[in-house]
């Protein structure tokens, strides 16, 4: 069995916790980060725009990708060893969304954690991203709460019913 966690800022214990409460001890775990291009390249390019043309030296781009390059393996490292178990570490760079359902080809299972509004049960708790990959994913999909669910009381009430 393999299992892809896909692992996020803020989100990535709970995925991990997942993992090894549901995935069983032979099944081949690969700890999975996602880096967007969009930040690093935005700041390429605000620089080159605006302030740097001739001064390659101070453009903040490289430096961006330097630390969300720390972030990841600092994130990867904490997983890892939260796991306590072997595991694969994959880093993907792209659109994330897209990137993570390509990674979970040929997976048997994959796990997130929900990103969007987490005070309420219901489709809100999913953003964007996780709603393509859980829409998207070639597998099945275990789909986490960061934290504990919130209680029944917070789905909202059924519409009026209208009689015609």
């Amino acid at each position: 069995m393999r299992v892809i966690a896909w692992l996020v800022e803020g989100t990535w214990p709970a995925c991990v916790d997942a993992v090894r409460t549901h995935a069983p001890p032979d099944a081949e775990v690969v700890l999975l980060h996602v880096s967007g291009p969009d930040v690093p390249g935005v700041a390429h390019g605000a620089f080159a725009g605006l302030l740097g043309r001739g001064h390659p030296e101070r453009d903040p781009g490289g430096l961006l990708e330097t630390l969300e390059g720390t972030s990841t393996a600092v994130i990867l490292d904490a997983a890892a060893e939260r796991l306590g178990r072997p595991s694969v570490r994959t880093v993907r760079a792209g659109r994330v969304e897209r990137e993570v359902v390509a990674a979970a080809e040929g997976a048997d299972l994959l796990v997130l954690a929900r990103d969007g509004d987490r005070s309420r049960l219901g489709p809100r708790s999913l953003g964007p991203a996780v709603r393509f990959a859980v829409d998207h994913a070639p597998c099945p999909v275990l789909l986490v709460w960061p934290e504990p669910a919130p209680g029944l009381a917070t789905i909202p009430p059924p519409p009026p019913h209208h009689h015609h």
